[in-house]
């Protein structure tokens, strides 16, 4: 082999060394990005998967709670619409409260009486054709007592608003007419020439227990109003036939005016009637008057 052809292996030996050389960083390279390439799409696939199996949990958790969901028609529906919507109106309505205004008042006015107490004009002055027992009286009369109204409600048992229920305990004492002989009295006088009877106080004691509207709750003046209560009559002396008490009924009508915080004026009128007179008293009549009562 000559000089030159050993010259040519030589260069090609080097030129193929070099190349070699260039060219395993390259490849060096390219094999790292594809390996970072493929670690990536396998994240990828990975991250897609994931989501995918969140979805299908998600759809899984509601299609249970759809099947646990008791089933309702259309109008079910609907009515548990409206009920909830009721409920927030209700929830949203502020609410009202009144306060109880029970009072305790003392009264007092004037009397009048349908018919005279008894009567002691008897024949020719023996006494005949009188009520014995019963004393000859006016049909006039001042009363005074007291009374407590208790508060029920304020809307008349839901019925009409600002409008009270309470129900009035009260008591008087009427008096009719003072030192009058019965007719007991003027026949034994008549007989014997000189007084033998004292003469007496004629009055009435009146219980009664009555239901009371009162009109304009939270207003400083209030009517009011009792339809029908319960009277119960006492009276001294008592009937020819020794009877001393019965039963009616009252109706009455009135205003109420707060004049200062839970000091409340008023005026009243009331007519009282009995079902039947006490072995001839009558006790009907009936009374106009004031009060002047406290709140509490």
């Amino acid at each position: 082999m000559n000089n030159k052809t050993k010259l040519a292996l030589g260069i090609a030996a080097a030129t193929l060394t070099m190349a070699g050389v260039l060219v395993s960083p390259q490849a060096a390279a390219g094999s790292k990005s594809q390996h970072h390439a493929e670690v990536a799409g396998v994240s990828s696939k990975v991250d897609a998967l994931e989501a995918q199996l969140q979805a299908m949990q998600s759809e899984i958790s509601r299609l249970r709670a759809e099947a646990n969901r008791p089933r309702t028609s259309g109008a079910e529906s609907a009515k548990v619409q409206e009920l909830d919507q009721w409920m927030n109106s209700v929830k949203s309505k502020p609410v009202k409260e009144y306060a109880k205004d029970h009072q305790v008042a003392v009264r007092g006015g004037w009397m009048h009486l349908n018919d005279n107490r008894g009567s002691t004009t008897g024949v020719a002055g023996s006494g005949l054709g009188t009520d014995l027992l019963t004393s000859e009286t006016d049909k006039d009369a001042f009363y005074y007592g007291g009374a407590f109204d208790f508060n029920i409600n304020n809307d008349l048992f839901g019925l009409m608003d600002h409008t009270s229920f309470g129900i009035e305990l009260g008591v008087e004492y009427a008096e009719i007419q003072d030192k009058r002989v019965n007719g007991l009295g003027t026949a034994l006088t008549a007989l014997h020439g000189t007084p033998s009877l004292q003469s007496v106080t004629v009055n009435q004691l009146k219980l009664s227990a009555s239901p009371k509207i009162r009109f304009m709750h939270g207003s400083k003046l209030r009517p009011w109003l009792i339809p029908v209560g319960l009277d119960i009559n006492i009276i001294s002396p008592p009937s020819d036939a020794i009877t001393v008490m019965n039963t009616g009924m009252q109706f009455g009508t009135g205003v109420d005016y707060e004049l200062f915080r839970g000091i409340v004026i008023g005026a009243d009128g009331r007519y009282h009637h009995s079902f039947d007179d006490i072995d001839g008293v009558d006790t009907d009549g009936f009374t106009l008057g004031g009060s002047v009562g406290f709140k509490f």
